[in-house]
């Protein structure tokens, strides 16, 4: 098998990264993010529960997901 290798081809820009109000929530607040898969939001609700001790929770809403911290 031989692959090809290919010169000029441009590097594609980097995704960027969404912002949340994670910092500025309160226990009991919630926001919703429209068009996104739950699974994005859970992996990242986890990210962010590490760094800061907060604790997150999500569930599916029409075609998008809501996000609450809880703790």
């Amino acid at each position: 098998m031989s692959i090809a290798i290919e010169k000029s081809i441009p590097l594609p820009e980097q995704r960027k990264r969404r912002s949340y109000p994670y910092q500025e929530m309160d226990v009991g607040d919630s926001f919703f993010v429209d068009q996104i898969k739950p699974q994005i939001m859970f992996n990242r609700n986890l990210e962010v529960s590490k760094k800061t001790g907060m604790k997150f929770t999500a569930r599916k809403e029409q075609d998008g997901v809501r996000v609450w911290r809880i703790e």
